[in-house]
């Protein structure tokens, strides 16, 4: 962007860090409300995990499946709020089985709906009936509280006993102990605990029960593929008089006689407002955006200093010259051993060379893909930490890792065991790879600045109380200074940060936005979206208004497979 652009642009009623999906929620439903908005993002094109692009293949590094985007959904509810409802659609599933788990011996498809879900469950585990019913009771009791009270436009007092209710304070492995259940049983109800990234006793049994029932509402993909969304985020908060800078990094929020002032960038230029939402995560707005806590209570920042992430993924990314197995419209869950909570002792202890579990994601037919040809993503949870890499710190703090050679053998070692994990789950593979390549937590933090590498956020404030996973709100103690994002509390997944963006800009707005939009309202104006020409492409749009030239961009229609 030109100096005379940045200097007519000086002024603004909320600056946005990050273009997460959390930011760019807030920042469109601001817009849309009047509000002078510019959102700021450090990365190429907006949108946290988007997708990237190599000569014979789109993949998408975020969106793997989304729960609740039927006719009564949140997400949808929310995008429809801002005049989106013609413009992002949803896939649906396999809706009797949209997660394949495959255990030695045991496989489960799990189904939308609480009851088809326990009676699947009893159905392979026939012994633990009484276990797994008492489980499934306090787990869809806690959800429908939860989303009951997330949608009331007053005060929500229906839904889920006083019991119930404090179960959710707890974490899963208490939950499960409590029931009676088997390791394997564990495992089985655990088996998506990848969509969360933490181990039964690091997760509360709301976060599980929130999560599982997201996804027990139904599952789907974006038609388009994640990035689609991303940019019809990015069209609303332009048309509404917004902006978004890619390639355009804050140093430091400012702050004036203890309220934020505005954000100084990268380069040394003052942007200023009297509000900034920060989606730059919890640890890095506390101790690096806010000069090592500034305008936060002592404790707290030696709170934020002694938190703990989630754990971390890697990502092996395949592109076949065949069609996919005969497989069902679903995902894999595939595990070695029928003892998850050992797989996740052993990755907290740092052991490198095991995979606990793999997890396998299919880009849809319906999404663009060439007939004959399917792409794939391998991936598992790692170890937390840089050392298991062999660097002393992350690319987030200016470290060079990516030739170094105990990163290179570890990656090498990922590379196979990911390769090998997934021909198990699904039978040969590598003799029709078109394109590979793998992602580490490093990788994720070069591209993302996520504090640990991990997609999930905050795992611990610093000191473990008997709730687990206890995560902030909204506002902060800076005046002006808000959070959004994976670290806030309703932060699990694309619908969780979807929705700690509308809370934060309900927020600043006065106004409570979502049971608004899930009844029908519309603040966005369709009217004002641009038209899509033909070879309309997300990833341009995602780059902001000022950067859509062509330049350093592989265009969407120059992709072709190369058997």
């Amino acid at each position: 962007m030109s100096a005379s652009a940045w200097e007519s642009k000086a002024d603004w009623d909320v600056i946005v860090i990050g273009a997460g999906v959390g930011g760019l929620v807030c920042a469109a439903y601001l817009a849309a409300s009047g509000r002078r908005v510019v959102v700021i993002e450090q990365h190429d094109v907006a949108g946290g995990n988007g997708v990237f692009r190599r000569r014979s293949c789109q993949l998408d590094a975020g969106v793997h499946y989304l729960g609740d985007c039927g006719p009564d959904g949140i997400l949808p509810a929310i995008l429809n709020g801002l005049g989106l409802r013609d413009r992002v659609t949803f896939l649906e599933m396999d809706q009797d089985g949209f997660d394949r788990i495959i255990m030695p011996g045991l496989t489960v498809d799990v189904p939308a709906g609480w009851s088809r879900y326990r009676q699947r469950l009893i159905g392979v585990l026939p012994r633990e009936a009484e276990g797994i019913t008492e489980f499934i009771r306090v787990c869809e009791s806690i959800a429908d509280a939860d989303r009951r009270s997330l949608l009331a436009q007053g005060p929500e007092t229906g839904g889920g006993s006083r019991g119930d209710l404090l179960w959710g304070r707890c974490s899963l492995a208490e939950l499960f102990d409590h029931c009676g259940l088997s390791t394997v049983a564990r495992t089985v109800l655990a088996a998506q605990s990848g969509n969360y990234g933490a181990a039964p006793r690091d997760v509360s049994v709301a976060t599980h029960a929130a999560v599982t029932d997201h996804y027990l509402r139904g599952a789907y993909y974006p038609a388009g593929g994640g990035q689609a969304m991303i940019a019809s985020l990015v069209e609303v908060i332009e048309a509404h008089g917004g902006e978004l800078w890619t390639r355009c990094a804050a140093r430091r929020v400012s702050l004036d006689d203890g309220g934020v002032s505005g954000v100084e960038l990268a380069d040394g230029r003052q942007i200023a407002a009297p509000l900034v939402v920060s989606n730059a995560g919890y640890r890095r707005t506390i101790l690096e955006l806010c000069d090592d806590g500034a305008g936060f209570p002592k404790d707290l920042v030696a709170r934020a200093s002694a938190s703990t992430t989630r754990l971390p993924w890697a990502v092996l990314y395949l592109t076949l010259d065949i069609a996919l197995p005969d497989l069902p419209n679903a995902n894999i869950w595939w595990f070695p051993s029928e003892d998850l909570e050992r797989g996740y002792a052993r990755l907290h202890e740092g052991v490198q060379d095991e995979l606990p579990f793999v997890f396998i994601s299919f880009a849809p037919v319906e999404d663009g893909e060439s007939a004959g040809h399917s792409s794939l993503q391998v991936m598992a949870m790692r170890p937390p930490g840089h050392a298991p890499w062999g660097v002393a710190g992350g690319p987030a703090d200016g470290v060079r890792y990516r030739r170094g050679p105990a990163y290179l053998q570890a990656k090498r070692w990922l590379t196979e065991a990911l390769l090998a994990a997934a021909e198990k789950a699904m039978g040969p593979l590598r003799d029709h790879i078109v394109h590979m390549e793998a992602a580490t937590p490093l990788t994720h933090e070069r591209y993302r600045l996520g504090s640990g590498g991990t997609p999930y956020g905050l795992s611990s404030r610093g000191k473990r109380g008997r709730r687990p996973d206890g995560r902030p709100g909204i506002g902060t103690s800076v005046p002006g200074l808000y959070m959004v994002g994976q670290s806030t509390r309703f932060g699990n997944g694309i619908a969780g940060v979807a929705v700690s963006g509308i809370m934060c800009a309900s927020e600043i707005i006065g106004r409570s936005l979502l049971p608004e939009v899930h009844a029908g309202a519309t603040l966005g104006d369709p009217s004002l979206l641009p038209e899509r020409p033909p070879g309309w492409d997300p990833v341009a749009v995602s780059r902001g208004r000022g950067r859509r030239d062509p330049r350093g961009l592989a265009r969407a229609s120059a992709l072709a497979f190369d058997a």
